[in-house]
This record gives C-alpha cells, sequence and structure tokens, in this order.
C-alpha cells in the first residue's frame, strides 16, 4: 500500500507528467528532424555532389556471394559511412536546436525574473526577496548613519 501512495504522490507532482509530455514531444521532434535531414538538407548535397546519395555510401569489406540461383549465400560486410554522416548531421541540428530553445527559455527565466523590468510579470517569491533585499539595504544603510 505503501508503494501505491508514493507513486500516487510521484505521479500527483507532476514528475510522471512532465517526463511523459518531454519524450513524446521528443520522439515528434526526432521525426522532424529525420525528414529535414533526409528530404530537405541531403538533397540539394546530393546534387552537389553529382546525385550520390549519403545514405548508401560504404566501404564494402567482403562482397556477398550468391548463389547460382540468386540467392545470397554470404551478406556482404561494409562500413556503413554514409549512414555515420546521417547521424551525425541529425546530431548536429538537433543539438543546435535544443542549444536555440535552451537559450530563449533562459532569456524568458532572466526577464520573468527581473523585478524592474515591467514588460513581464515577475514571480510572487522573486518578488518578495526582491523587497527583502531592498529593505535589508535600506536597514543597514540607517544603522551605518547612526553610527
Amino acid at each position: 500500500m505503501k508503494l501505491f501512495k508514493e507513486f500516487k504522490e510521484f505521479a500527483v507532482k507532476g514528475n510522471m507528467m512532465d517526463m511523459a509530455i518531454g519524450i513524446i514531444i521528443g520522439a515528434a521532434f526526432n521525426k522532424v528532424i529525420d525528414v529535414l535531414v533526409k528530404k530537405v538538407m541531403l538533397p540539394p548535397l546530393s546534387l552537389l555532389t553529382e546525385g550520390v546519395n549519403f545514405h548508401n555510401k560504404k566501404i564494402i569489406l567482403k562482397e556477398a556471394v550468391q548463389n547460382i540461383d540468386g540467392t545470397i549465400k554470404t551478406e556482404e560486410v561494409a562500413i556503413g559511412y554514409g549512414a555515420l554522416g546521417e547521424a551525425t548531421l541529425d546530431f548536429l541540428i538537433i543539438g543546435f536546436t535544443v542549444f536555440i530553445v535552451v537559450k530563449f527559455m533562459n532569456r524568458l527565466r532572466n526577464r520573468a525574473q527581473d523585478t524592474k523590468d515591467d514588460t513581464v510579470a515577475t514571480p510572487k517569491d522573486i518578488e518578495l526577496l526582491s523587497k527583502l533585499t531592498e529593505l535589508m539595504e535600506e536597514q543597514n544603510t540607517l544603522l551605518k548613519g547612526k553610527q
């Protein structure tokens, strides 16, 4: 029963929902990046390199061996550096996009925490702490003046 109670607290606090939403958005974002790389960025790159399809680029270490009837007896052994290039491009695009999103979120958070900025509503806790700090500084100034 205690385990169920702990799970309920975990779910109600929002941790589980935040995680689920992040995973779902991440999976959808992965699809967008995959299409962006394969259907938008690589075709022009392929034109520049005279129609080379990067996904199929590989170094063949051992050719496939076929039987007389055309069935494959042994698979080819190859290093697929083209797929590695695509994955690297995916990673760079995702990394840059995440960097831009985090930078934007940090800018919004910094603006929200700036108590002197009237264009954005300051959270109550930040506002109260700012007022407390101002009062303490004023009190210290008064105390120093009496000495």
